[in-house]
């Protein structure tokens, strides 16, 4: 058995003091929040590291990973964040942030992730316009209207911002397809006096996330598929009600149970419905939104 050779004790695989040494390198002026998040990283990943006895190799492909991860992201893809997505960590991040959606008396609207193909340039779009810029030959088109609430009150919300956006039934966005006219399946609504929204848009379809990145290659590694049930993503807020990001789910859609992001969440599934007496759409979903005022310090 290998000793020290000076008291006889087991030595330790690894230096007991290096991470501890690595921590205290972080000096007194570094922001206290960014202290104490590098400090659990570098503890964590430093454990993991010595876990699983990671080795140089393996160790350079994740690093040539976020760096191609990095490549790849511009301000219509973040291949970064996808990867996130695969491995749970966006949603487990989504869950702790809005616990703070929760008061007392109320919940508002469930949240979901963000992922990879939200635009922040999309031009502002009238309540009740189609987001349809290019028509798919087997798309669904549906009336999708609801109600913005306060979550503690019930009152209906003027002025509240909703962006709404969705792949087209080849399950690409508008950036990944040049066929695709720019901000096809986007819209960027304002609710009115009596807090309505409403637009026209498609019946979702189920997708492939990318498989063309890191994210694919790390779902092909872990022999895991690649495929979301069909939703439609949505933001709503303003500078009074805390911005809610979240996605709706088609309850009829396949990967529901499934989803490889982990987002479907049962309060989002919802149902689309035939429509009569509307010559512009084919189907109708209803789907009101609650949300919470920003809390006051």
């Amino acid at each position: 058995m290998a000793t020290n050779g000076m008291n006889g004790a087991t030595k330790p695989k690894y230096d007991p003091d290096f991470t501890d040494n690595v921590i205290k390198a972080t000096g007194p002026k570094a922001n206290p929040r960014v202290a104490t998040v590098m400090a659990s990283l570098i503890r964590h990943i430093h454990d993991f590291a010595r876990e699983v006895d990671l080795t140089v190799e393996e160790w350079m492909m994740g690093v040539n990973m976020i760096n191609r991860a990095g490549q790849m992201s511009n301000d219509r893809r973040n291949e970064g964040q996808l990867v996130c997505d695969v491995i749970g960590l966006e949603t487990l991040v989504d869950e702790i942030t809005n616990k703070l959606l929760i008061g007392a008396d109320y919940e508002a609207t469930k949240t979901a992730i963000l992922g990879p193909f939200f635009r922040h340039d999309t031009p502002p779009t009238k309540n009740d316009e189609s987001i349809i810029k290019t028509m798919p030959p087997d798309g669904e088109v549906t009336y999708m209207h609801g109600i913005v609430r306060d979550a503690a009150t019930g009152e209906p919300l003027e002025g509240i911002k909703v962006d709404i956006w969705q792949c087209s039934t080849n399950g690409l966005y508008e950036q990944q397809d040049p066929d695709q006219a720019e901000f096809n399946l986007r819209g960027n609504l304002t609710t009115d006096k009596d807090g309505y929204y409403g637009l026209y848009c498609l019946r979702p379809v189920p997708y492939p996330v990318p498989f063309d990145g890191p994210a694919g290659e790390l779902l092909q590694l872990l022999d895991r598929h690649p495929y979301r049930p069909a939703h439609i993503h949505i933001i709503a807020g303003n500078e009074k009600y805390t911005p809610l990001t979240t996605q709706i789910f088609d309850k009829t859609s396949k990967y529901l149970v499934d989803d490889s992001v982990f987002a479907v969440k049962d309060d989002l599934v919802v149902d689309f419905k035939p429509i009569e007496g509307n010559p512009k759409a084919t189907l109708e979903l209803t789907y009101d939104i609650r949300l919470a005022a920003i809390k006051k310090d």
